[in-house]
């Protein structure tokens, strides 16, 4: 019974068995503590756990293999990385089903470093550890370690699955790396990896973060079976590369096709509406939420309609709109606000939502950056002082920009400044120089707004083209055949004067530049982009 409940719907219940069997005078055994174990680890109880396992250690079940494991595997899902580790280091001689899951735990907790250890010093590694090495990586943000220890993964010939995929494809997402997507395509073709929901879906997120959307959807059709995450994933792709007037004929079709939309399929959708500025679409998708769906609005798709109505110039609406929402506004919500007071030019609504914004998180560099840009742009640098100031002494740092490009399969990353780092940086400072002749002679006059000093123009100038992107952009020219789109991936929103260069760029220099920043993509061609300003 006890078995059966915990892997049932009410898996609480087993404790209830549990008790009978010490009221029948009869002894618990390892497999009894195993699923208690288990199911304490699948609820994610902080009472629950420690007592059973302090039950276990009264019972002299400690030494178990399969409760060791389980212990592990229960104190990684409550995020208690130091009990993890103290139960595997009172194993003596740790099997690998121990070692995985100290690796699994200390992965799953951030603590990725250590988790190679412990792989690095495995004596065998099954297909399980690899996976979850690569997956750990890849949770974390380690992209290009994902990406390196599947290479080493087939170069010792370990058996790919549809697990390592997953995490392949996520990798690739994250880094935009558009080429390894391409071959580890290629290579679950080759090798003949069962194409399950999952694989699709994460196949069809990566073509849609590295910004080939045609792909994404070829993928997406040709799915046999299709979730209500695939049809999330396919409406966030849409989203994010501009395509937002297709998001409500998709979300139609799904609704058609009998799935139920969640609260990410309503994300996707209502990203889609803001970013081509179907305000009312959005605003009947948003009601209908809660009229049709039964699912209740939360912080993120409020965000969402602040956004809708701050980037269509509807300032009163969107502040209007947070005022009334039924429970505190968040970070997400006044920065959208924040973000189309400085589109708008509207100083008095913005300085209002950054200190909302610093009320909520003082640390938060983005709204010290942006009030700082609205009294730049206003040429107010008295304000912008004060900001700064007021950054130094809260120790606030803006995040530094940095840009990601894949040539030839390898990803090179440039930070704004000089950043001299690169082997060939003296090719790349050459050709910021004949960008930046090429551009003067179009008839380009810097927008210098974003540069948060007052300098001389000149000097502001200068400041500008030191920006991450404009690196990329120009590795991109001199690395890249003639023909093939540069594709970059930056950490924050393209600033206005990079927006107005990479248009020009792609006139100039005639190349198709396709730039995701934090908020969305940009499809730069013959001068033009897909954005239409509106971003």
């Amino acid at each position: 019974m006890i078995r059966a409940y915990s892997k049932s719907s009410t898996p609480s219940k087993i404790f209830h068995f549990y008790s009978r069997i010490l009221r029948s005078n009869c002894n618990p055994d390892n497999y009894t503590f195993n699923f208690l174990v288990r199911t304490s680890a699948q609820l994610a109880s902080v009472e629950t756990g420690p007592s059973v396992h302090a039950t276990l250690l009264k019972h002299g079940f400690e030494n178990d293999p399969h409760t060791q494991s389980g212990l592990i595997f229960m104190y990684a899902e409550l995020g208690w990385l130091e009990e993890c580790l103290k139960v595997f280091g009172a194993i003596s001689e740790p099997d690998l089903v121990c070692q995985t899951a100290i690796l699994n735990a200390c992965a799953k907790c951030g603590e990725v470093d250590y988790a190679r250890k412990v792989f690095d010093e495995m004596p065998e590694r099954d297909p399980v550890v690899w996976n979850a090495m690569i997956a750990g990586y890849a949770q974390c943000g380690k992209s290009r370690e994902a990406l390196g220890l599947f290479h080493l993964m087939q170069m010792e010939g370990v058996r790919v699955n549809e697990v390592s995929m997953v995490s392949v494809f996520s990798a690739c997402s994250h880094l935009g790396a558009l080429d390894q997507g391409r071959w580890a395509h290629a290579y679950i073709e080759r090798s003949k990896v069962r194409m399950t929901v999952a694989l699709g879906t994460a196949l069809l997120d990566m073509y849609a973060k590295c910004g080939n959307m045609s792909k994404a959807m070829e993928v997406f059709w040709g799915m046999k079976e299709r979730n209500v995450y695939t049809w999330s994933s396919a409406l966030g792709g849409l989203a994010m590369n501009g395509f937002g007037e297709k998001c409500p004929e998709l979300f139609t079709l799904m609704v058609k096709e009998g799935v139920r939309p969640n609260g990410v399929t309503f994300v996707s959708v209502l990203r889609g509406c803001t970013v081509v500025g179907l305000v009312e679409e959005g605003c009947r998708h948003f009601d209908s939420m809660r009229d049709l769906y039964g699912i209740e609005p939360q912080l993120e798709h409020y965000g969402c309609i602040v956004d809708l109505y701050g980037r269509a110039g509807r300032l009163d609406e969107a502040l209007n709109f947070i005022n009334n929402m039924p429970m505190k506004p968040h970070a997400g919500a006044w920065g959208a606000l924040l973000h189309a007071s400085r589109m708008y030019r509207n100083m008095e609504l913005g300085e209002h939502a950054s200190r909302k914004i610093v009320e909520l998180e003082d640390r938060n560099h983005c709204a010290y950056v942006l009030l700082s840009n609205i009294y730049a742009d206003s040429k107010l640098y008295e304000g912008v002082g004060n900001v700064r100031e007021n950054m130094k002494a809260k120790g606030v740092r803006k995040l530094p920009g940095c840009s990601v490009i894949e040539v030839d399969g390898e990803v090179h990353e440039f930070f704004a400044g000089e950043d001299k780092s690169h082997p060939r940086y003296n090719e790349i400072e050459m050709m910021l120089g004949e960008i930046s002749q090429r551009l003067k002679l179009a008839g380009y006059v810097a927008n210098t707004s974003p540069v948060l000093f007052d300098i001389e123009e000149e000097e502001k100038e200068d400041a500008l083209f030191k920006h991450s992107e404009k690196f990329a952009i120009a590795f991109g020219l001199i690395s890249l055949r003639e023909g093939v789109p540069i594709r970059i991936v930056k950490n924050l929103r393209v600033c206005w004067d990079c927006h107005d260069v990479t248009k020009l760029i792609s006139k100039i220099f005639n190349r198709e530049i396709i730039v995701r920043d934090r908020n969305r993509f940009h499809h730069f061609q013959n001068g033009e982009c897909s954005c239409k300003g509106y971003w």
